[in-house]
Formats: C-alpha cells, structure tokens, sequence
C-alpha cells in the first residue's frame, strides 16, 4: 500500500466510526423514549437512504468534477452538521436526514479514489483493506457509540462531531487529482445516460444487481434485529444490540480480508455462492432462540457477506473508471442500492405495522434473497464469462 491508501483508511475509520456511533446513539433515543412507535427506527433508515437516491445524479457528478479528497472533507463537515442539529435536539428524522447527505456525497469520492490510488492488480485487495478498516469502524462505532449513548446521549454526539472534523482533517493529505473531464448540461438527463451506458455491458448488470441485494438484504437485516432481539434473546437497551451485532462485523472481517485469493477479480460469478450462503443463514438466524447460537449465525453470514461485495465493489469501480467515471458509477450504484434498501426496508415497515413477528420477516427475507439470487445466477455467470473475453 502506498502512504496515500493509509490516509484514506485512516480518514474512512474516522468517518464510518461516527457514522455508527451516531446510528446506535439514535437507536439509544428511540429506545429510551416512553413508548417508541414501531415505524421510527425504520423510518429514521429511510430519510437516511433517501439523500442516496435523491442526490445521486450530482454526487457522483461532483466526485468526478472535482477532487474526490475535497469531497471527503466537505461530506464529512456536512455529517458533522447533522449530528450537531441532533446535539441541539432537532427532530431526529430532519438532523438525521442531514447525516444521510453528507454520507450520500462521501461515498462516491470515498470508492471512486481507489482507482485513483491504486492499479488493477492491487484493486480487489485495496477494497478489501477499505471494506475490513470500514468494518472495523462499524464494530467499534457501534460498540462505544451504543455504550455512551447509554450513558449520556448528549456526550455520544459530540464525540461523533469531533470525530467528523478529524476525518476531514486526516482528508486532507490525499492528493487533489481529477481524474475525468465532466460533461455540462442537466445532471439529471446526463446521469440517466451513463445509467444506460453503464448497464450496457453484461458485467455491470450482474455487478449492480448484487450489489442492490446485498444491501437491501442487510439494511433490513439490521432494522429487524432491533426488534427481533428484545422478543427472542430479551435484550434492552443499545449496548445489547451492539454486541450481538459485533459477531457479524467481525464475520465481515474476516470475510474481506480472505475473499482476494477465493474470488480474484477475473472470477466474480464466484460471489453467488456467498450470497447463497448469506440467504440461507438468514433463514437460520430466524430458527436460533438464544444469545450465542445467533452470534454464530451472525458471523457466518458476515463471512459470506463479506466474500460477496468486495469483489463486485471492486468490478464496478473499475468498470466505472473505464466508462462513466469511477464516482459516477458508485453513485449509480448507490441509487440502485438505496433505492433496493429503501424498498426493503419500506417493505419491513409496513410488515411491522400488521404486526408480523420479526421471526417470520427474517425467514421471509432470506427466502426472497434465495430466489432472487438463483434468478440473476441463472443466466449471468456464463453470459459474464462469455462477456470477459470481449468487452
């Protein structure tokens, strides 16, 4: 790795820790609250992943345009706003819908440098030390997040502001190149036209799809743990739903940091058998009854998860560089999954108003996770192979 690769680890760790430590502070609210509605959490998921559809003609737009280090700094200053409108008591779906701003014009700059820093030889393993430090950041976010927010709320967010501002700080000593020339005109007609460019080739279909179901199945994952681990482990508070969550951070850990020599980037139809494994642990997940047996569950299905996005991250960012830009096709991709999560997560919501035990939405969802792998994988490995030797 080059000393630039370790200023962006450092400034992601930064970021992605107070993106969790502020997510968990929020849960310890809704939590701590006299009686929380069963929609909130779920709807302060949604106006999070809103800014991701909304915004992305033009994050992906400024994450090419200009330095893609610059937008990391001012992204980050934005989240800084939005945990500071929570620290002045904002309503939480308004402050945190800022929060959701910055992330949706971070993550762009934050994927689209990484073929700026790096070759192709060294990309797949680049995205592994970005999704394992971003990992890493997740589990210890949450984790000191949640134990903090449990003690003092207040304390937790400014900790996150502080956190924001190094982050931007730590930004600042990745190098200020442009690496595509952008076209003028309506952002909007322009970013549905590298769309269609982009899902021209064979890769990039299967590569967006995956990348969609992955985050859809995981957004709502994460929402029903909420409320599943209260019914069936009796946890109560955030630090419970930190820890239990821990064992599936780890279980990405470790699932990115090995897929580079399983899944090269020449051989991502691999990835389908993780994502059948991730199904199918769902559904276990909804059979397990007790503390440890979902903390296994949990970190299996971190494994497969792991082995699945990192390498059609890497697919996508690289295919981007060759055609619409490598931050205009992270922040398509992004609309594709946000606009997945926001689905699937809208769909859990309306689930939890019937009153459908989170038992049978965690076996559900890993159901239709199964088949909507089995109908993608029917035809795109062959067609992606067939595809390598000509595109």
């Amino acid at each position: 790795m080059n000393k630039h690769l370790y200023s962006l680890l450092v400034a992601q760790y930064l970021s992605a820790f107070a993106d969790n430590a502020i997510l968990f502070t929020v849960i310890a609210m809704v939590m701590q609250s006299a009686e929380p509605a069963s929609w909130y959490v779920p709807a302060l998921q949604s106006v999070f992943l809103v800014a991701f559809v909304l915004l992305a003609p033009w994050a992906g737009w400024f994450a090419d345009r200009y330095p893609k280090s610059r937008m990391l700094i001012i992204a980050n200053l934005i989240k800084a706003a939005g945990a500071s409108l929570l620290l002045l008591h904002i309503e939480p779906l308004l402050a945190y819908s800022l929060v959701g701003v910055g992330a949706a014009l971070y993550s762009p700059a934050k994927y689209g440098i990484l073929p700026e820093l790096t070759g192709h030889n060294q990309l797949v393993k680049a995205n592994s030390w970005i999704e394992g430090s971003t990992i890493l950041a997740i589990l210890t976010g949450m984790m000191v997040g949640a134990k903090v927010a449990d003690y003092s709320i207040d304390l937790a967010l400014a900790g996150t502001v502080g956190l924001f501002i190094v982050s931007a700080l730590a930004a600042l000593l990745l190098p200020k190149s442009v690496s595509k020339t952008t076209q003028s005109g309506s952002k909007l007609v322009l970013f549905f036209q590298e769309i269609r460019l982009f899902l021209s080739r064979r890769r990039s279909r299967f590569s967006v799809l995956g990348a969609s179901l992955f985050w859809a199945a995981g957004a709502c994952v994460r929402v029903i743990l909420i409320a599943w681990a209260p019914l069936v482990l009796m946890t109560h508070n955030a630090t419970d739903i930190a820890s239990l969550t821990l064992f599936l951070a780890l279980g990405i850990i470790a699932g990115s940091a090995i897929v580079p020599v399983i899944i090269p980037l020449d051989k991502v139809p691999r990835v389908r058998f993780a994502a059948y494994a991730m199904g199918l642990l769902i559904i276990a997940l909804g059979f397990t009854s007790d503390a440890w047996s979902a903390r296994a569950v949990l970190f299996l299905m971190g494994i497969a998860g792991g082995m699945f996005i990192v390498p059609i991250n890497a697919t996508l960012q690289e295919l981007g560089q060759q055609t619409i830009g490598s931050g205009g096709a992270v922040a398509m991709q992004n609309f594709f999954q946000n606009a997945a999560m926001l689905i699937s997560v809208g769909g859990y919501t309306l689930v939890s108003s019937l009153k459908i035990s989170p038992v049978i939405a965690l076996i559900g969802l890993g159901v239709l996770l199964l088949i909507a792998i089995f109908v993608a994988a029917f035809r795109m490995p062959k067609a992606i192979k067939a595809a390598s030797s000509h595109e």
